[in-house]
């Protein structure tokens, strides 16, 4: 059964690792970025425009922070779904992220191997958070 084509927009501010996400993604055949943006500004605007079904969002962004940007985009595209992909691993940050209404939260050290799980289980409608972090 053939899966249909999911529009994903891509948010890191750190380019390669943008790079990487391309790189794991454009194997994929049902996973195709829309769009890329730098900052949470950008995302926001680009969400908009773009109406994504899933976004990979990170937390440290220039001009407005993963999780104000995630409120944001909330309220402009309701059916995008949000998966967290950061460094940041405070877990009270983490839990602020997760009870914004993302559906997932992956920390880039874990993305080699829980990445394409992180998306496919989001975009099932399970959550997903990184094995390593305790919540």
């Amino acid at each position: 059964m053939q899966k249909s084509t999911i529009r994903v927009l891509l948010v890191d501010d750190f380019e390669p690792s943008r790079s990487w996400v391309r790189s794991k993604l454009k194997v994929q055949e049902h996973l195709h970025i829309v769009g890329e943006a730098f900052d949470g500004l950008e995302a926001v605007q680009k969400a908009q425009e773009l109406i994504p079904d899933l976004i990979l969002l990170d937390i440290g962004l220039p001009n407005l922070n993963g999780i104000r940007a995630a409120d944001r985009i909330q309220h402009v595209v309701p059916g995008a779904k949000i998966l967290y992909l950061s460094q940041e691993h405070d877990i009270d940050i983490v839990r602020t992220a997760l009870s914004n209404g993302a559906k997932g939260y992956l920390l880039k050290a874990a993305a080699e191997s829980e990445l394409l799980p992180a998306i496919e289980a989001v975009l099932g409608g399970e959550k997903f958070v990184s094995r390593c972090l305790n919540i």
